[in-house]
């Protein structure tokens, strides 16, 4: 008798509707199984929705061109179409994380890249998987959200990421492979120790089983108590971030932060940062935000950094944003007749906001740049005799300095005729020269 899958049935029961049932398919045991056992639970139940396979070839083993063949071959007896994503892990994907992680990356990427909206993409991992990964979180002194470890379900690329066999033990997968005659490939990669992940299932859970039977289902539980608090969290989180509300668009208030106590401020940071999509920080960056940003003084800019993020603030507001490009050092010649690529910064400028203004190649005495803040720039706005100080201009506007800094400033000759598209000169100082 095959072994018993049926929190398949009751994932699909409950999963939210889906237009594409994906299967992150690596050929492996796990793997295989689900996608055999998905293929017979969707004609048990008549379900028509489409079923593809996806397999993520990293090419980091010699086998990995045999292991497409034999996806394909098992694709074919089941009738499943089998989609092929070939990735790279290069060098530079391992600048401050293994090879172990960074092939992760490169293959969660490729599969949310195979995804079309509402597509619902399920992954084989299961019981013992989730207590290797709550081990791994407790090692790395991880908080609630990564003793949560993996959840059952969760958005991702344009659709969801589902684990249905997240209840069940290896075994129980080994056993319906085995009771089904299914056919698998080992990577070689899952027994070398010196991963992280590998050193876990390898030497210490079987120790941990020896003395404490079913610890993996036991850690597997905690991992689940662990999400049922960080649940309650986010829910207080929700509650703080409204009652901290900075006047920005998606910032915070700093004297509002400066009423809560640091444990809940540190809640509070972690959800704000997890909605902008930005990587938590460890905990002395955490610490760096609240004994830096929120306790200086309000004519100081303070700014902490970690893992590619920036939390900064200015006057009462504390902003999160990916690290910025410094901008670019020497004048950007510009011809207005067309449109004006800056690809460090990500800009591109349209010269129709100053043809708008009267501002063209026919009106301009002289060459036509682009540059970035170096201090004491003026603009002659129309309507006024006499220049103002951009500095002046942008503190009134409440503008954040990393803004000013990388604010384009359009120049004829050396007399500057736009700061961006906010500040536009009167025609008369370009063609004058005043």
């Amino acid at each position: 008798m095959a072994a018993d899958l049926s929190p398949l049935d009751e994932f699909l029961d409950n999963a939210p509707p889906a237009g594409r049932l994906l299967v992150a398919f690596s050929g492996g045991l796990d793997s295989h199984v689900l996608l055999h056992a998905l293929r017979a639970s969707l004609a048990r139940r008549g379900d028509e929705r489409p079923l593809q396979a996806v397999h993520v070839h990293h090419g980091l083993q010699p086998q990995a061109d045999d292991w497409i063949l034999h996806c394909e071959a098992v694709c074919a007896a089941l009738s499943v179409p089998l989609a092929v994503s070939r990735v790279t892990v290069a060098e530079t994907d391992l600048a401050g994380q293994g090879l172990e992680a960074a092939a992760r990356e490169a293959r969660y990427r490729a599969l949310a890249d195979a995804m079309q909206p509402r597509d619902l993409l399920l992954t084989a991992h299961h019981q013992d998987d989730q207590a290797e990964t709550l081990l791994l979180q407790l090692l790395r002194g991880a908080g609630p959200a990564g003793l949560a470890a993996m959840p059952r379900l969760a958005p991702f690329g344009p659709g969801w990421l589902g684990r249905p066999l997240l209840d069940l033990p290896r075994r129980a997968l080994a056993a319906h492979a085995h009771d089904a005659g299914l056919a698998w490939v080992e990577d070689p990669s899952n027994a070398d120790p010196r991963f992280d992940r590998n050193y876990l299932r390898q030497e210490i859970l079987p120790r941990l089983a020896e003395r404490w039977p079913g610890a993996s289902a036991r850690l597997a539980a905690a991992a689940a108590n662990q999400a049922d608090a960080l649940a309650q969290l986010d829910a207080l989180a929700r509650d703080d971030a409204e009652r901290c509300r900075g006047e920005a668009p998606g910032t915070l208030s700093v004297q509002a932060l400066r009423r809560l106590r640091r444990g809940r401020c540190r809640n509070l940071l972690r959800l704000w940062l997890r909605d902008k999509g930005l990587a938590a920080p460890p905990r002395g960056r955490m610490d760096a935000i609240l004994d830096a940003a929120l306790t200086a003084g309000p004519d100081r800019t303070p700014c902490v950094t970690w893992a590619e993020v920036e939390v900064r603030r200015y006057r009462d507001e504390l902003h999160a944003l990916p690290a910025l490009p410094a901008p670019p050092r020497e004048p950007i010649p510009w011809d207005l007749r067309r449109p004006l690529a800056i690809p460090a910064l990500g800009l591109s400028l349209d010269p129709a906001f100053l043809a708008a203004a009267g501002i063209t190649p026919g009106t301009c005495p002289g060459p036509v740049t682009v540059r970035f803040r170096r201090g004491g720039e003026r603009i002659r706005l129309p309507g006024r005799a006499h220049s103002s100080a951009l500095k002046t201009l942008m503190q009134a506007a409440g503008m954040p300095p990393w803004e000013r800094e990388r604010l384009p400033l359009v120049f004829v000759g050396e007399v500057l005729v736009a700061a961006g598209t906010r500040w536009i000169a009167d025609p008369a100082a370009c063609r004058h020269g005043a």
